[in-house]
């Protein structure tokens, strides 16, 4: 294979959290999958809905799934990756100015996983995103950007976000649907480097899949494009661990 160091920065992984894995069981089953795809280190993203839920009770809720998930792996040996923890942060409006985003970011960093709206963004999006940035200090990751492109019937927005110093993760799932795939394509090459997620939920629908989608990648824009994205991956999990 090309690639060496694979981290999935957006997946569903945690048991009994959201609308991910049900259970530890799952849980194993899907993070066996990603080691034996080679891939390195798993960030757990499960969703974070300001509106239904409370950070504090969020917080606690992930550490229960983690505990469990861990208590079982450690008795049987089954995974040797590292698993971060983050959230999946549904944007809301103020969103830049939050008291307690920092600590829906990945491990304890600055580095935050946000999920923006699926209809035609405003201005107010982008304000807020700049907050995020610029007041914050935050290095904000956009999940799942090929979802939102056919949405922007008015690219105006779109566009000044993109242009703003935030990183976008891209799903893999896309790229493995010929059918999808050219969407997800052309923003890679506008944007240049970008991150990869799995977005697994299950072991079916949306089963981790880090590996398939890096040989599409790697046949459709070369083996030096993986590369840099497993650098640019690679750099963020430095901060991460900082």
């Amino acid at each position: 294979k090309e690639y060496t160091f694979m981290i999935d920065f957006h997946s569903h992984i945690l048991p009994g959290i959201d609308d991910g894995s049900r259970d530890t069981e799952m849980s194993l089953t899907m993070l066996r999958m990603e080691q034996e795809q080679g891939v390195e280190a798993v960030v757990a993203t499960p969703h974070f809905y300001a509106q239904q839920d409370s950070v504090k009770n969020f917080l606690k809720r992930r550490e229960r799934s983690m505990h469990r998930l861990m208590e079982v792996s450690e008795r049987e040996e089954q995974i040797q990756m590292p698993i971060y923890l983050g959230a999946e942060v549904y944007y809301f409006r103020g969103i830049g100015e939050g008291t307690l985003i920092r600590e829906l970011c990945i491990q304890n960093s600055r580095i935050l996983l946000l999920e923006l709206p699926f209809c035609q963004w405003e201005s107010y999006i982008y304000d807020d995103i700049v907050r995020l940035v610029r007041d914050q200090k935050l290095t904000v990751i956009l999940a799942h950007v090929e979802r939102y492109h056919k949405l922007q019937k008015n690219r105006e927005i779109w566009n000044a976000v993109m242009e703003l110093p935030v990183h976008i993760q891209l799903n893999t799932g896309p790229f493995l649907d010929w059918k999808k795939r050219s969407r997800s394509i052309r923003i890679m090459r506008e944007q240049g480097t970008v991150l990869l997620g799995s977005d697994t939920h299950n072991l079916t629908s949306r089963s981790p899949n880090l590996a398939q989608a890096c040989e599409i990648i790697r046949s459709k824009a070369g083996a030096a494009y993986v590369e840099k994205t497993e650098k640019l991956g690679h750099h963020l999990l430095e901060e991460i661990l900082q």
